[in-house]
């Protein structure tokens, strides 16, 4: 490989280099899709961000290295970034030739990698920008799509990822959320390969709360509703609603499947998803990065362990027909309903 050398403000720009060596972890990341397909590239990873030669720029935008070198020396000049902060020297064992030789070769940080990034003129490059400016910053930050063995061992996830996964889950635990909606924002925030468009995280979203109302009650949430709602039972059988105790029951409320629960059953509930909420916790607090697949895992093996019912399929209603049958029920219910001007009436009668 040939390597040649430009100057500017009296520093050295190398072009070129192929990363290896002990001193930082070298791995494969995807940074962003072209045309639906993953685009990998070879980097190195230390001091919380990614590093890349020039000629590794170079494959990753479909340019020649000489334009990579360039627009550097343009970024530095510009002082658009400081040149000390964002380049650092490697020292790398490779062959050349028959021979083994130890050089150092320039590497440029993610803050680099960006800036070339939105300068290159190629399809490749044009892509990158759009991807990078929705998602980029974000999915780094996360460790988007590292290999099993990075994510596996947990290693290029520095102690602010944790740190900022704890806040993130604290917050979760302290919100006023549904309890299905505190379980997909700690998925959302704790998976590191997340992907909202993604069959993985559909899947989830669809299935997460049957899969805790079916563990401390033995049906889905249509299930519950279907089977619970009746006109001819005190409060329609809601045992909560928006207005409980005293406040009239709408239609909103009759097709909410945690309303029907009893006493024990959320009682359950809440444990459950307390105790889910402590099992990942615990997880970042061990410094255990999560991906998509390990949750949903973690979320099964979670229920069975505390001998919750294990939900096969999707149940025998559907929410349409669970929720049909609950207003129908409700219509009938609603003729009979008092509201506060009837309980008025009532008690200024028996006061006579």
């Amino acid at each position: 490989m040939t390597t040649t050398t430009d100057r500017m403000n009296g520093t050295t720009v190398p072009e070129g280099g192929e990363a290896a060596g002990a001193d930082a972890i070298e791995t494969n990341i995807v940074l962003y899709q072209d045309d639906g397909r993953n685009v990998p590239v070879q980097v190195r990873y230390e001091n919380e961000t990614f590093w890349l030669t020039q000629k590794a720029m170079a494959e990753l935008f479909d340019v020649n290295v000489r334009t990579v070198n360039e627009h550097l020396k343009n970024i530095y000049s510009s002082q658009e970034l400081e040149e000390s902060a964002t380049i650092r020297n490697f020292r790398i064992v490779r062959r050349e030739g028959n021979r083994t030789v130890n050089r150092e070769v320039a590497f440029y940080n993610l803050d680099a990698i960006i800036a070339v990034g939105y300068r290159v003129n190629s399809m490749k490059a044009t892509r990158f920008r759009q991807w990078a400016t929705k998602t980029l910053r974000e999915y780094i930050i996360k460790g988007f799509v590292l290999n099993d063995d990075m994510l596996r061992n947990g290693r290029p996830f520095g102690k602010d990822y944790f740190d900022e996964l704890l806040r993130r889950i604290r917050d979760i635990r302290a919100s006023e959320r549904r309890f299905y909606q505190k379980i997909t924002d700690l998925f959302q925030d704790i998976s590191v390969d997340y992907d909202p468009k993604s069959q993985a995280a559909r899947d989830f979203f669809a299935n997460v709360q049957n899969r805790f109302h079916y563990a401390v009650s033995g049906h889905t949430a249509a299930e519950i509703i279907n089977e619970r709602a009746d006109a001819g039972k005190p409060n329609m059988g809601l045992t909560t609603w928006k207005g409980s105790p005293e406040g009239r029951i709408h239609s909103s409320d009759v097709t909410v499947a945690k309303n029907y629960l009893s006493e024990d059953e959320l009682s359950h509930l809440n444990q459950l998803v307390s105790g889910f909420l402590d099992a990942a916790e615990l997880r970042v607090r061990n410094h255990q990065t999560t991906t998509m697949a390990e949750c949903v895992e973690l979320c099964n093996q979670y229920i069975m362990f505390t001998g919750g019912a294990t939900l096969q399929g999707k149940g025998t209603v559907s929410k349409k027909q669970a929720d049909a049958k609950a207003v129908a029920e409700f219509r009938r219910f609603n003729d009979t309903q008092e509201s506060d001007f009837d309980r008025f009436v009532a008690e200024v009668a028996n006061r006579r």
